[in-house]
């Protein structure tokens, strides 16, 4: 998941580093790390195409393979836009 994270910062607008951007968050009071990924924003078609090349090849099930869109879905990933 943190490479597809790192991918989809990297292909967003603006472009951005994930790995810094976690580095550099600020921490709240539950301690969590927290990344403003709203300000980031990435076409559907794109988001799509980087998750699908980086879960193809690996020996998941299609379970796996859905369980780790919906995290990637419901987590800190750039907004998408549609075509």
């Amino acid at each position: 998941m943190w490479q597809i994270y790192i991918d989809l910062f990297k292909a967003a607008t603006p472009s951005a580093d994930f790995e810094e951007l976690v580095e550099n968050a600020s921490v709240n009071e539950r301690g969590q790390k927290e990344i403003n990924f709203m300000e980031y924003s990435i076409h559907k078609a794109d988001y799509d195409s980087i998750i699908e090349s980086n879960l193809k090849g690996n020996r998941l099930t299609k379970l796996s393979k859905q369980m780790i869109t919906n995290s990637i879905n419901l987590g800190c990933s750039p907004r998408t836009i549609q075509d």
